[in-house]
């Protein structure tokens, strides 16, 4: 029992996308809180870019040197330093962290180690040393029941029309699957295996390898899923909540908050719950037809709106997205757009912004529901369309009416899709489940409930021994 009242020490390492470090970071930091030590491993300059934690938690970040590999852009550590045809390179360069985590590993020899699907080789490395593994997934249950077979199964899946429908390992009725569209997008932004190691294999090994799966999610919003997961895999699953989001809003400092003040300004002339606001995430490179489509949505809506515009992925993507020649001119004084940094968190919670226009990633989802914020769906990319059947199933979000087979849409029925769930009776279920939604995803004794029940679960567990080398 003693050992059991003993403090923690937790390694992690998270994928290096800004949409899995920062959620890593969110639930560091409520483990922290209460009291236990947290290794944070990831690349230099990626460290550089995330938020601090308060210094009187006990949250050190382990600086690792990305390895350079042909291909791979010069200073590119992030997924959104570069194109999504070159994501497969940073796979590749953040396979060779293999032998400074090992290090860190044997003169650290952490109790846990959370990991991200794409590190699957940390598993049979921290087994060796005696440390336990869990693979944290920042995906939801349903995206990973989707993409992931039964542990004694197959998956047999080979045509597009496969992914049309729920996967046969799934006994309950439900619509979360994709689109034509949303498939045909996912597997044309997944490139060529330069590194010879595949998605459904890196992911396949992470739930094989790990003692147990950490899964953001929450038994009052998806009991069934999460029980289908542990009957699937054989091991324990533990939901850490949705983790809402405190860290995200230390971003602005004090040399960005005239900027800050003057977005706020902007938000202030406009009336409570009236402004939409529009982005799309850091992964989604939307086509030039796409933005144009939005703009004129926005501007034929008549709403007040608040825009945030990723024109390119990074410093390396040759191809610069531009708005319609005099849009920003007619919208003037009712609409804003941003191409720069946002403190998303910030903008989201004022009290003018009634509706959020959303690419449905989920840690977008836990911001806008956390804040009773009602959504407008239109995805682009990896499992967004997923999470959309989930929003829409459950009357969380308004889908945008698109071509199935094409993905295409109108500035019209952007407009309609904005004024139904902004301002128009039609739209008052989505207002409503957004105001009830607030009191599951914005619970914070809740959300304080299950980093608690993780803790315990890695407390009773922590020990294991060293496999001996068979060498």
């Amino acid at each position: 029992m003693a050992a059991d009242s003993e403090p923690l020490h937790i390694a992690m390492l998270p994928w290096a996308a800004f949409g899995h470090m920062i959620p890593y970071l969110e639930l560091a930091n409520l483990i922290a809180q209460k009291g236990h030590k947290i290794s944070f491993l990831s690349t230099n300059l990626n460290i550089k870019r995330l938020p601090k934690p308060p210094p009187s938690l006990q949250i050190e970040f382990i600086s690792l040197s990305l390895p350079q590999v042909e291909g791979l852009p010069e200073n590119a550590e992030a997924t959104t330093d570069i194109p999504m045809n070159k994501v497969d390179y940073l796979k590749m360069a953040y396979d060779g962290l293999k032998e400074p985590v090992t290090h860190f590993l044997e003169t650290s020899k952490p109790d846990w180690i959370l990991h991200d699907y794409v590190s699957y080789w940390v598993s049979p490395i921290a087994s060796k040393l005696g440390t336990k593994v869990a693979f944290f997934s920042v995906y939801t249950p349903e995206a990973i029941t989707f993409f992931a077979p039964p542990r004694d199964g197959t998956d047999d899946r080979t045509l597009l029309e496969h992914f049309l429908v729920p996967p046969k390992w799934v006994p309950f009725a439900t619509n979360v699957s994709f689109r034509p569209c949303e498939i045909k997008r996912l597997i044309e932004s997944v490139p060529a295996e330069v590194g010879g190691v595949s998605e459904p294999f890196r992911f396949a090994q992470s739930l094989r390898g790990c003692d147990a799966l950490a899964i953001r999610g929450c038994c009052l919003f998806q009991p069934e899923w999460l029980e289908l997961l542990e009957d699937m895999h054989k091991k324990p699953v533990i939901p850490v909540g949705q983790i809402p989001p405190t860290l995200t809003s230390s971003l602005t400092d004090a040399g960005k908050e005239s900027e800050v003040r003057e977005m706020e300004n902007w938000l202030e002339k406009h009336n409570k719950g009236s402004v939409v606001y529009v982005a799309f995430g850091s992964e989604a490179k939307l086509t030039q037809l796409e933005i144009n489509e939005i703009a004129h949505g926005l501007e034929k809506s008549g709403l007040p709106f608040f825009w945030v515009l990723r024109k390119c992925r990074g410093p390396h993507d040759d191809e610069v997205l531009e708005l319609p020649e005099g849009f920003e001119d007619r919208v003037s004084g009712r609409g804003v757009v941003y191409t720069t940094w946002v403190p998303q968190l910030r903008i989201l919670s004022h009290d003018s912004v009634g509706g959020y226009l959303i690419h449905s990633g989920w840690s977008s989802v836990v911001e806008a529901m956390s804040l009773a914020k009602p959504m407008i769906l239109l995805t682009f990319c990896y499992d967004q369309g997923l999470c959309a059947r989930v929003l829409e199933e459950k009357k969380m979000g308004y889908p945008i009416p698109r071509n199935e087979f094409d993905g295409t849409f109108t500035s019209d029925s952007v407009a309609e899709s904005l004024r139904l769930v902004m301002v128009e009776e039609g739209g008052k279920i989505y207002r409503d489940k957004a105001r009830e939604m607030k009191e599951l995803f914005g619970n914070l004794q809740l959300q304080d409930r299950y980093v608690d029940d993780l803790i315990g679960f890695f407390k009773t567990r922590r020990h294991s021994n060293p496999v001996a080398d068979c060498e």
